[in-house]
């Protein structure tokens, strides 16, 4: 994949896209025996946009940081910010 589509996957409106073009992540199947890296190029090659997908009948629009810190640990800290508030 070249840099231009990666960046029009990236870029993708949710208030434009086509739904049809869309894949519903439920329904991707990714073997958990295979070693992290090929477990992610088995999503992004079953799911075809990583960024723009559809979850329990949901479209959904991420973006990601090259970090370490887990989703979780993310989460958690929000949750504890928002206890504070």
């Amino acid at each position: 994949m070249v840099v231009a589509d990666f960046d029009k996957l990236k870029n993708v409106d949710v208030r434009t896209v086509d739904i049809s073009t869309l894949t519903d992540i439920g329904k991707i199947k990714i073997n958990r025996e295979l070693p992290k890296a090929d477990r992610l190029r088995a999503f992004v090659r079953e799911v075809k946009n990583p960024f723009c997908f559809i979850c329990n009948g949901m479209v959904v629009k991420i973006s990601y940081c090259d970090t370490n810190e887990s989703l979780e640990n993310k989460l958690a800290k929000l949750c504890m910010e928002m206890a504070e508030v």
